[in-house]
């Protein structure tokens, strides 16, 4: 099996499992609290990555006129939507938390293609569907 393919299956594999080891941890600790230090974790890991990988940093090449964008999805994506997570695992299982973020990515792709007008390939609609599929589980 091609490597790339065993990294994805289980970066998926530890995303299925992070919500409801996250939902043991939230009644330990406040939820932005644990948002925080998932999410310091992570950027943590992910620097010493880019580093070790590209021996220092170098230039992303983002245009002036996409750091807005970079800094909203920051926002809403890094500080936002999981503080809003850890405070909804106080109030239901981390079970059906890890399914519902399930129809992230399919309501993510809706919001793309109605708000943004992004292309929807016919590649993507088998995992779409998929997504939704499971989710109504």
């Amino acid at each position: 099996m091609n490597r790339n393919v065993l990294f994805a299956l289980f970066a998926a594999a530890l995303f299925g499992a992070s919500t409801p080891f996250a939902k043991l941890l939230v009644g330990d600790m406040p939820p932005i609290l644990l948002a925080g230090l998932l999410y310091l974790g992570s950027g943590i890991g992910l620097t010493l990555i880019r580093l070790v990988r590209h021996r220092g940093g170098q230039a992303s090449g983002l245009q002036r006129a996409g750091w807005p964008w970079l800094m909203g999805v920051i926002f809403f994506g890094g500080v936002v939507g999981p503080v809003l997570l850890m405070f909804g695992l106080t109030t239901t299982s981390g079970s059906s938390a890890s399914l519902l973020l399930n129809l992230e990515a399919v309501l993510t792709a809706v919001i793309a293609w109605l708000v943004f007008k992004e292309n929807a390939d016919m590649d993507t609609n088998p995992q779409k569907q998929l997504r939704l599929q499971s989710g109504k589980l």
